[in-house]
């Protein structure tokens, strides 16, 4: 399945071992997207920017300017619920199918090929810059890259790879780090997209630089998944058998477990069965830890669409570089969420570090309803910055509760929900935007806060559910 290994592994930094580290693919892949976000948006913001014209009134030329500019952020907003509809239901042709030859054939097919649709996809937005192309050409190179597997091909892959270059005590650890690595690189390109966008002299050119450094690092990251990135020995990913992997602290551990389906830990299924007693309140819980992430998805996925046009119509009105240190502000929260999971999981159990997690991220979005200048805007970015624990821990949960021969199933499922969950959100989202831009801009983000404090409530359920058992527990003792 995987490519041989012969050579010892005494050396803990051996060559070999080294190359078997997928943070670099993670890195430059993020780095690449960065940019692409960003020069996707400034690109489209020019692309519909309105026609100047002269007037000699002054009150009526800033009439024609303010519905120019609502004209422009309209035309904006459709064209990403196209490009977001493709982007979003394409990889679901593909994806499975990747995912099923890299269990059976080789575990780099759906890196390598999601990430040359990747690739394929910041070429065409360096075309559309260089050839002055339509903006719908867009719409081709997003499914194309869709049609290659996408990110959700692209990140199963890596946490496969991540899953076999370690022990299974060890695995939670090295896959949050991974996640550590994709908001580190995330942040250092969103900063330097401003800056690289302005780079290029002339208006014809605009973008170019920042379009090729995305392409530059796409191509490093599939070059080297293809010639440098070596599959680790499957024997590596299975449990240590002097030291057991003991879930000690609620939370930080069966987060990322099991992400490979030929590593099937049949001991820990064997001595730890699901008796006929548990098993029917744990689906109770699974439903409702499935309903909590969906509805929470629903507020994450429809502010953070909207929040990309609010920040460039009035009263912020961003330009390139402020763009880009606000795109770098929601990659701070990747940090700033594990160490928020390594402090509350010590204090707190799964269920209170979602809800701390939710109660953040809605508090945030009804303070952006409200922003009238910048340094408003990033306090309410600061009220965020739990916001990413709610879904890894809800993941995290629901391990506990299936048998790990399940956990690829369940945790495809859940994905599937979540990723038809964002498409429908997108789109209506962004319609609500345009039909609220005039009357109350921040309507949209007043919504997110609701639905963030309705996830709380299956939650909520599932906590009462556990307190009696806990209680009762402690009582018999």
């Amino acid at each position: 399945m995987g490519l041989g290994v012969t050579c010892p592994w005494g050396s803990r930094l051996s060559g070999l071992q080294v190359r078997t580290w997928i943070e670099p693919v993670v890195a430059s892949t993020q780095v690449a997207g960065s940019l692409y976000d960003a020069g996707l948006l400034l690109v489209v913001k020019e692309s519909f920017a309105p026609k100047a014209g002269g007037s000699s009134n002054h009150s009526a030329s800033q009439s024609l300017r303010g519905y120019q500019e609502d004209q422009q952020q309209k035309a904006i907003s459709n064209f990403y619920i196209i490009y977001n509809l493709v982007i979003g239901l394409t990889p679901l042709l593909s994806a499975y199918g990747l995912g099923w030859l890299s269990d059976r054939y080789h575990r780099k097919i759906s890196i390598c090929t999601s990430m040359l649709g990747i690739l394929l996809c910041r070429i065409g937005l360096l075309l559309k810059v260089m050839l002055g192309w339509p903006v719908e050409v867009m719409y081709g190179a997003g499914a194309l890259s869709g049609l290659c597997g996408g990110f959700s091909a692209y990140w199963s892959g890596v946490m496969a790879l991540g899953s076999l270059s370690c022990s299974e005590g060890r695995r939670s650890l090295r896959l949050i780090l991974v996640d550590l690595i994709l908001g580190l690189a995330g942040f250092c390109g969103s900063m330097a997209s401003g800056y690289l966008f302005k780079s290029m002299v002339g208006h014809s050119a605009r973008g170019l630089v920042l379009t090729a450094c995305s392409v530059s690092c796409a191509a490093f990251a599939l070059f080297y998944s293809l010639f440098v990135l070596k599959v680790p020995p499957e024997s590596m990913s299975k449990p240590n058998k002097v030291c057991p992997t003991v879930d000690t602290v609620s939370g930080t551990e069966g987060t990322y477990r099991t992400l490979d389906p030929d590593e099937l830990d049949k001991q820990n299924v064997s001595t730890n069965p699901l008796t006929p007693e548990k098993r029917k309140p744990s689906r109770t819980i699974l439903v409702l830890l499935f309903v909590g992430a969906i509805i929470y998805d629903l507020a994450v996925v429809g502010t953070v669409d909207v929040m990309s046009l609010f920040v460039l119509n009035e009263p912020l009105k961003w330009d390139q570089v402020q763009l880009g240190y606000g795109m770098a502000s929601g990659y701070i929260i990747f940090i700033t969420s594990f160490l928020g999971v390594l402090v509350f999981s010590r204090c707190f159990q799964d269920t209170t570090m979602i809800i701390i997690g939710m109660i953040s991220f809605g508090s945030g979005a009804l303070l952006l309803a409200f922003v009238k200048k910048t340094y408003m805007f990033f306090i309410a970015r600061a009220f965020m910055l739990f916001a990413l624990i709610p879904v890894t821990t809800i993941r995290s949960a629901m391990s506990k509760l299936i048998k790990d021969s399940s956990y690829g199933k369940v945790f495809v499922i859940l994905q599937l929900c979540l990723t038809l969950t964002s498409v429908v959100t997108s789109t209506v989202y962004n319609k609500i935007y345009q039909l609220t831009l005039d009357k109350f801009i921040g309507t949209c983000f007043v919504l997110s806060f609701f639905f963030s404090f309705l996830a709380i409530v299956p939650i909520g359920i599932v906590a009462y559910k556990q307190v009696p058992k806990s209680q009762e527990e402690s009582a018999g003792k």
